[in-house]
């Protein structure tokens, strides 16, 4: 597959997974069933999912089983870095939507928006760590990419012929 065509899948992952944590975080936070730092965690820990099993299998077709150590735990702590960037968004923005008297509904939307650019700031790099070490098909090392060493192949003596033969 392409790099544009696993990078067109990435980003309808991505979009698919943000919708999820987006809807959760805003039902969350609209509601008050939680404060938006825990509406954030939470939110993120459920589109966390659908990101890894689409990301896994549709965009870097990998099948069979899951390794916790080389697939599901690195992931998580990427999606956790994001957590971590995205919760401090999360919560300045509620802090500042509060001091500004927002209303409830501009109120989510600012930490919707704090939640997108936490997470936005990270995608990138999240898509090159997947596809070199998680996911991504291992590249060969120098040595295979070199053509093979052959014996050298032993040349005639040169022939020299003289003037005077002539």
């Amino acid at each position: 597959m392409s790099f544009i065509w696993r990078f067109l899948r990435y980003a309808t992952v991505s979009a698919i997974s943000t919708v999820v944590s987006l809807t959760v975080l805003g039902v969350l936070v609209f509601t008050g069933a939680m404060s938006p730092g825990w509406a954030n965690i939470v939110a993120t820990a459920i589109g966390t999912v659908p990101s890894f099993e689409l990301n896994r299998r549709w965009v870097w077709t990998k099948r069979g089983r899951r390794s916790l150590a080389a697939e599901v735990g690195p992931f998580w702590v990427m999606s956790f870095a994001g957590l971590a960037l995205s919760t401090a968004a999360v919560t300045v923005a509620a802090r500042w939507a509060g001091a500004a008297g927002l209303d409830n509904t501009m109120r989510t939307l600012a930490v919707e928006i704090a939640n997108v650019a936490g997470f936005g700031s990270l995608w990138i790099g999240q898509y090159l760590v997947l596809d070199r070490f998680l996911f991504g098909r291992r590249p060969r090392s120098v040595s295979s990419l070199s053509p093979p060493v052959s014996a050298p192949v032993p040349r005639a003596a040169p022939v020299s012929r003289s003037l005077d033969a002539a």
